[in-house]
């Protein structure tokens, strides 16, 4: 049975990693939160250890090293800029790490951690949900059989509610930012689907929408992000819809707004089996995501402008 510690539990994304830890066969040892509504933790493993204190935490996991019961894994769901501190913090224990999105800001973090690979034999790992979506997957196979580069346009409007102006999500120094925050996974699609970036715009860049327009290896890219659910297509709006995805590629929808439910447990399930996502997997969109965030502002010429842009 692998073991597993997780840190962040009260956080939006923790039931997911609870939910992914039960199915796949494994058992939950400790958590940390400096938060203490962690209730939901009880449906899934009621005997886990629990801290607020991330002193206490580590302590407590380096004792079960040392008596020969460390942890397997520890599963990263902390806000933004602690996962690379307990990126380290997982190698320093003799486990691996799965870390969520953005596995870490900074490229030279990435540099960093393929260092501490090296010297501890431990491996980082990151959940990259959209390269396991059966949508996008059948969307990679057939690019694979076609020629020439690709006109993009890609969509992400995710609308969130005035606690999100109040969050660690709004200070850039701990989320990197919303191209960041919420754009890291389209990123990485966008580099998983069609190469590495070689040129990179930023058109817009406010608290509640990013846009620009990227040229990939294989494919250009006008792209929109937003937490402003005004963005939403209005017969969406009218069904009470708050989120919209979209990736238009040669002006042909693919569809993938549903089914993400179970994400999380697929990527489980491949990091488990010696397939997950690496330092090597996650390095181009973090490098793009900073990209983003230091960029200065241009102004888009008509054939770059995203259509939300107006």
């Amino acid at each position: 049975m692998t073991r597993f510690a997780l840190t962040g539990l009260a956080g939006y994304i923790a039931p997911r990693h609870l939910k992914a830890i039960k199915e796949v066969g494994g058992v939950l040892v400790a958590s940390l939160d400096p938060a203490t509504n962690v209730g939901l933790v009880d449906s899934f493993f009621p005997e886990a250890e629990f801290f607020t204190e991330p002193e206490a935490f580590e302590a407590y996991l380096e004792d079960l090293r040392d008596r020969g019961e460390g942890v397997d894994y520890l599963s990263i769901a902390s806000p933004n800029h602690l996962h690379y501190p307990q990126i380290r913090m997982a190698l320093r224990l003799g486990a691996n790490a799965l870390s969520e999105k953005p596995l870490v800001l900074w490229p030279e973090e990435i540099a960093r951690l393929k260092e501490l690979e090296a010297r501890t034999g431990r491996r980082v790992y990151t959940v990259l949900q959209l390269r396991v979506h059966p949508s996008l997957l059948a969307l990679k196979e057939r690019l694979g059989q076609e020629k020439g580069a690709k006109d993009v346009v890609l969509t992400y409007v995710t609308g969130r509610g005035k606690w999100y102006g109040k969050s660690w999500k709004v200070d850039e120094a701990k989320s990197g930012g919303l191209a960041t925050n919420i754009g890291i996974h389209f990123f990485d699609l966008l580099a998983w689907l069609f190469g590495r970036a070689l040129h990179v715009e930023v058109h817009a860049r406010t608290p509640t929408v990013n846009a620009g327009y990227l040229e990939l290896e294989g494919a250009r890219v006008r792209w929109f992000l937003s937490i402003d659910p005004s963005f939403v297509p209005e017969p969406l709006r009218r069904q009470g819809k708050r989120t919209y995805r979209s990736i238009a590629v040669d002006g042909e929808e693919v569809e993938f707004s549903e089914g993400f439910t179970d994400l999380h447990t697929e990527v489980y399930r491949k990091t488990l089996a010696g397939e997950g996502f690496g330092l090597d997997e996650a390095a181009e969109a973090i490098r793009v995501a900073a990209l983003l965030r230091t960029l200065p502002l241009s102004q888009p010429s008509p054939e770059n402008r995203h259509p939300f842009l107006g």
